[in-house]
């Protein structure tokens, strides 16, 4: 058998039961369904660490962000850290990625910071050689001939975009200043299109973009993975694409038609938006109490309670992003057919992490690990797989690393964590792991945490426990009967017991993922 191909789409910030084939019954995706029909969907695909930059370091290496490093946004991947990119390249791999990396970071330290430079000089580990500052938005805003250095983390060519909504940097704004004079009066909300009737976009995290479906960034992705993968075919390299959209993260602009496409009134709200809960966790519980009194904090990246239309309203506008992401996914399927190689191209989508959308009254993200936050979609599409294969296993995003590389004949490296799925994958009844261990360092203390906020959370198919450094308080939850985690059963007392070996289980979990076999010793003592 040949060198499979890949494509492999991955969404930013999309939850898992955004999508028609998780049971959602207003958002249309159709062509993403028909990926779930022809081959294999994951129920229960959680992520290692419910933040960007993490995550995909994760999917990237096939391990925990204790191993790899990225702990939290802000944290570049070294480049000596291996990638499965990196081995598909030296197997003969045409390695391109389209779209968002985040693999480094693209903010750099504040001027203001205290002794900035004096405090990277004293750091307990230096960095590796060569360039950290590769995706810094500031420098592709002002240096119009940089380039990323290649191969950049296996990948021998990127076409990048950085940041989100109509505001992104990197090839795709180079190119749009090509396209439009003046393409900048476009962008962003003091460029917007009036909304009437909308709350969000007084909080900057929506507002209608001027930039014509045609130019948007989602777009111009598609355009480029088609032209990605057309120069794949022209040079009969087995290929390896990475079609990485910026959305549905917020700030939500969807262009044209799909501003429009869903109604805020006729978008159901989540079931716990309104459901009573019970031992609410401190840290929602504080978020609540700050829009009760009317002084929530609603610009930029930080988690906020929402009001009802602003649920409804972020739901839309994100149902319409999902939608024309699903065009575009629609788009590069059609264009394998055309080119005759659908038979022998492994098509993946997932997401790198989800979002409250209106959870227990929370909008964005953070260090609450409910399920719209922790929860993606995983799909796999592979010739030699069997079609319309359902499986609840617990998975992860370590696990994507091995299960390409074994699907593409390239021995897996030593310390990566995950394991393949392949078998999983063809319908085979294959053991799986029985718990899933997440990760989540923060940059700074978030609202209701008295300091730099840090969790730990293991979940089973039966029940999640949580705990949060800096606080005497936690979180476990009985997933079975109480799915969408209204009662916290921390300080139960008729729960004691499941506490107490929920939490032996995090901490064996925890010791199990820091466990270093790279590299090898160099003698035996």
């Amino acid at each position: 058998m040949p060198q499979p191909n890949f494509v492999f789409i991955v969404t930013d910030q999309q939850r898992a039961d955004h999508v028609g084939c998780y049971g959602n019954k207003t958002l249309r995706t159709p062509n993403i369904d028909a990926l779930a029909k022809k081959g294999f969907r994951s129920e229960c695909f959680y992520v290692a660490n419910p933040v960007c930059m993490p995550n995909r370091a994760s999917l990237m290496t096939g391990r925990m962000p204790s191993l790899h490093g990225v702990r939290h946004n802000g944290v570049d991947l070294r480049l000596s850290e291996t990638t499965f990119v990196q081995l598909l390249l030296d197997a003969g791999y045409l390695t391109t990625l389209v779209g968002k990396a985040h693999l480094q970071c693209i903010h750099a330290m504040p001027a203001y910071y205290p002794k900035a430079e004096e405090r990277l000089r004293r750091e307990a580990r230096h960095p590796d050689g060569g360039r950290y500052e590769q995706e810094l938005e500031l420098t592709w805003e002002t240096d119009p001939e940089h380039e990323l250095l290649y191969p950049y983390y296996g990948f021998a060519e990127a076409r990048l975009t950085i940041m989100h909504g109509d505001r992104q940097q990197g090839h795709w704004r180079r190119w749009l200043r090509k396209q439009v004079k003046d393409a900048d009066c476009l962008l962003g909300p003091e460029n917007a299109i009036p909304t009437l009737g909308f709350e969000l976009p007084a909080a900057k995290q929506a507002w209608r973009t001027r930039v014509p479906e045609e130019l948007c960034p989602n777009t111009w992705i598609t355009d480029r993975t088609i032209d990605a993968i057309r120069d794949a075919v022209r040079l009969q390299e087995p290929f390896f694409v990475q079609c990485s959209y910026p959305d549905p993260h917020h700030p939500f602009t969807p262009p044209g038609k799909y501003w429009s496409m869903y109604s805020p009134d006729d978008v159901p709200l989540p079931d716990s938006y309104l459901a009573p809960h019970r031992n609410l966790p401190h840290s929602v519980q504080f978020l609540r109490d700050v829009r009760d009194a009317g002084k929530a904090y609603k610009f930029g990246q930080m988690p906020f309670a929402c009001t009802e239309r602003e649920a409804r309203e972020a739901i839309a506008l994100n149902y319409g992003t999902i939608t024309q992401i699903d065009d575009g996914v629609g788009r590069i399927i059609a264009e394998l057919n055309r080119l005759g190689i659908e038979k022998n191209t492994v098509v993946i989508f997932t997401s790198d992490h989800g979002d409250f959308m209106g959870d227990h009254q929370i909008l964005l993200k953070g260090p609450m690990h409910y399920e719209g936050v922790i929860r993606v979609p995983f799909i796999w599409v592979d010739p030699a797989g069997e079609p319309g294969v359902v499986s609840d296993a617990l998975l992860q995003s370590i696990d994507f690393a091995p299960t390409v590389l074994e699907r593409a004949g390239v021995a897996p490296f030593n310390g990566i964590q995950g394991q393949s799925i392949l078998r999983l994958i063809s319908g085979a009844d294959a053991r799986t792991r029985d718990a899933v261990l997440i990760e989540d360092d923060r940059q700074q203390p978030y609202p209701g945490f008295h300091k730099r906020g840090r969790t730990r959370s293991i979940l089973t198919s039966a029940h999640r426990v949580s705990i949060h450094d800096g606080g005497e308080w936690g979180e476990l939850y009985d997933r079975k009967n109480d799915p969408n985690e209204l009662v916290n059963l921390w300080d139960d007392p008729g729960a004691r017991g499941l506490r107490g070996e929920m939490v032996e289980r995090l901490a064996r979990a925890m010791l199990a993922a820091a466990e270093y076999t790279s590299p090898y010793p160099r003698h035996i003592a």
